[in-house]
Order: structure tokens, then sequence, then C-alpha cells
């Protein structure tokens, strides 16, 4: 799915679709809905980020499936969407704009809702009578909406996990992913052969710029709360972030050092291409999505390839099996003047099981419904089962919600690149300071 490059260092590639969301404000926060008759015969427009072929095809399988449950709704669709283009259509209005539309970017949904930029979707929600708790797990719930407010859905998830090499791991006498952090060092180590002053094969990327080792990928896999009750920024209080850091960085340390990982790093072929370096060996371990397993396929890999949870932090084993969560949302503009006709077709592709089964079937995805998680009618590849298993886990996690999308994740993360750098020694007064930074951010944005 190369048209997803969100996934690659989310919160640092999310700058500009923060500053088009922070302009996309319609003047009022509350939908006053339309008086348009969802029976009476109409059409809509969807916009929607997919681009690859098979995606493509995906969702035009679903909008068929849809025009054939609601014969009087017509649906143009429009792909290839990035934030930078949906924001910019939210924020013109006018006839020309999207009814409904789809986003990969879960950060975003605090702007999306704290501004406006899409509708509520409550008077929809009570007007149909669903209950959310018996439709979507609970991180799915949250990742939808901010601070009470409800203005998307969730379209199909994404859980992260751990990707290895099983002839590598035979060939260094490991018999089973490790589960602890600690664990993990030691197969790391165990798995990379130095050569001269580079590598032939690197147990795994740690660095924040490698594929998505990113910070809050990382989180995920040690208790963590990114605000207190009171809504300020909780880093420099809660020990998981330092341990954290302080983890990522001796794991750095460990298998090279910072400048010798990222000369590495630069030799690296295209994450959504067949040169990944996973796929041709030069990393051992990786973390990553589901769609990984379609991409494994397409680029006829030659070696077996298992997957598995992420570690976890060491006291914690309990918990191990838990991963990141993300996925695309669906909203409705808030200018459009066929709203509940197009709550018709958000209601359709993202609460139908058989919709949201051929849906996650037809692109790889992790289904996003209760009812479609357990569907017997999923065809998916054996290995599947893991992130289905991380999406149903208890301790999956996903990133805070907050009113200024991402900006509080990009701030963290610029910390967190000077520290394993070596730029920053002081961690201590790093998040604290960092803490201060976001707070004001927030502040400021309110």
């Amino acid at each position: 799915m190369p048209a997803r490059p969100r996934r690659a260092a989310a919160a640092l590639a999310a700058t500009a679709s923060i500053a088009l969301f922070a302009s996309a404000c319609t003047g009022s926060t509350e939908n006053k809905g339309t008086g348009d008759d969802p029976n009476a015969k109409t059409s809509i427009t969807f916009w929607h980020g997919w681009a690859a072929p098979s995606e493509v095809k995906a969702i035009e399988d679903n909008i068929a499936r849809f025009e054939k449950a609601h014969p009087n709704i017509k649906v143009k669709v429009v792909g290839g969407i990035n934030d930078d283009k949906l924001g910019q259509a939210l924020r013109a209005g006018g006839s020309n704009g999207p009814d409904v539309v789809s986003s990969f970017t879960t950060s975003n949904v605090g702007k999306f809702c704290s501004s406006g930029a899409l509708a509520d979707l409550k008077p929809f929600i009570e007007k149909d009578k669903l209950d959310l708790d018996k439709l979507f797990p609970k991180v799915l719930q949250e990742y939808t909406q901010f601070e009470g407010k409800r203005c998307s859905l969730p379209l199909l998830s994404d859980a992260y996990g751990l990707y290895y090499n099983k002839d590598a791991f035979e060939q260094a006498g490991i018999k089973a992913p490790p589960k602890t952090w600690s664990e993990f060092t030691e197969v790391a180590k165990k798995l990379t052969k130095p050569k001269g002053d580079s590598y032939e094969r690197l147990g795994f990327m740690p660095n924040y710029l490698g594929y998505e080792t990113v910070v809050e990928h990382y989180m995920s896999q040690w208790d963590h709360t990114y605000f207190d009750k009171d809504g300020k920024s909780n880093i420099a209080k809660d020990p998981a972030f330092a341990e954290m850091m302080t983890y990522q960085k001796s794991l750095v340390d460990a298998l090279g050092g910072f400048q010798k990982l990222d000369k590495y790093r630069t030799t690296f072929g295209d994450e959504w291409g067949a040169k990944h370096p996973f796929h041709t060996g030069q990393v051992a371990m990786q973390l990553d999505g589901e769609w990984r397993l379609n991409f494994v396929k397409e680029a006829k890999v030659t070696f077996d390839v298992g997957v598995a949870p992420m570690p976890v932090a060491d006291d914690e084993l309990a918990e191990y099996g838990k991963g990141y969560l993300s996925g695309t949302i669906m909203g409705i503009a808030p200018q459009s003047k066929k709203q509940n006709a197009a709550w018709e077709l958000v209601k359709y592709m993202t609460t139908d099981t058989d919709a949201v089964v051929s849906f996650a079937n037809g692109i790889g995805n992790v289904p996003s419904t209760l009812e479609a998680l357990k569907s017997p009618n999923l065809k998916l590849d054996d290995r599947f089962k893991v992130f289905l298993d991380i999406a149903k886990h208890p301790e999956s996690s996903t990133m805070t919600g907050a009113v200024n999308g991402p900006a509080y994740q990009e701030t963290l993360s610029s910390l967190a690149h000077k520290y394993e750098k070596g730029q920053i020694t002081d961690l201590k007064k790093g998040l604290a300071d960092t803490a201060a930074q976001i707070d004001r951010d927030i502040a400021a944005a309110k």
C-alpha cells in the first residue's frame, strides 16, 4: 500500500497538514445537520487517500456494494487525496468539495473535531441508536473522537508488530522472538554481522529515522500517559518516557552507535518498494504493520518470515502481546448539503460487518469492528492472526489526541532525536523543558 506514507515517521511528517487544518475551521464546531432526505435519489462525493491499484479496486468494490444496498444514492469517488488537499477542500467549502472524506492521519482527529473541520456525528449516531461500545474496540473509539466530540468513525485499523527473518534466527541459534526489551537487545546483537565500518546484516535499525521506529511506536510497549488529568504534558513526570528513551539509546549504542547506524540507514531502499531493507536481508527484524505481509509476498522475499508482537518493558511481561494501533478514519464535510445521505455511506462502510470484512480482505488491513474481527469470512495470511490478536489486546494503545494534532509528538520527537545523537545528555531536564513547550503550544492553539 504505497499510498500510505503516513506510516513512516508519521509524527515528523504531519507539519504541513497541521497548518492547513488550523485554518480549516468552519466557524462553528456545532453540527446543524441538513434536511436532505437520505431515501431520495441523490449523489454524493467521497474523497479518500488510497492510490495503489489493488486498494482502488477494493474501494470501488465496497462502493458498488453500498450502491446496491442503497440504489437511490450514487457515489462519485476521488482517490489519492492526501491531508493537505483534504484540508484545503474543507477550508474552502463550496459545491465542488467532498461530502464524505477519509484520512490516514488519526493524529489529526483532535484538530478535526475541535476546529469543526469535520461534522459532529453524534446526532446521526443517536438517530440510528448505534451502540459504539458494541461496535468498536475501545482504542479505535478513542482515536476517532476528541474531548467528547465525535467527528469520525474508524474504517479498518493498523496494528504494529515485529517481523523477523526466521532463517537468520535459525543460523544464530535463536529459538523464538524476544518478549522483553533486554532480550531484544541480545537477539539484535546476535543477528548483527559487522562488515568493516558498516554491516553485512543489522539485527534491527533502532534509530528514530528508521522505518516505523518513531517515538509513539516505541512508547506503546511501555505503560505510559502523555497527559495528566488536567491536560498538562506528563512526559517529565511519567518515568516510562525516560525509560524508553534510555533504552532506545542503549540499543543504538549496543549496535554500533548513531553515526554508524545512520550511515547504514542511508543505503536502504524505499519503504514501499521491493528493496525495503527487511526484504533484502539488510535488517533481520523490522517493526511494521500488518500491511507488510502483502509487501513481503509482492517482493518475493526468499527467506521464511515470522511475525510476533513487539517486546515489552522488562517489568511488564504480563502485557506481552500488546502493540501500537492506528488506522483510517471517515467523516462528513460540515459544508455538505447532503449530510444524511453522506452518513448512510459512513455508517455502511464503518459498521456493516460484510462491508468491513470484504474491505479488510481487499487491502490487507485489520478489521475495525468487533464482529468483523471474529468473522469466519476473513481471508488473510495465517500470520495475520498475530495482528488481530494485537488489535484485540486490552493493553494495546495509540497516541493521545490533542487540540493541535500531532504537534506535541513532533516536539517530543525532536528531543528524542537529539538525545539518541548525544546532543542532549541531561534527559531529565530535556523532558521537563519539552513538557513545558508542549503545554505552551497547546495553550496557544486553544
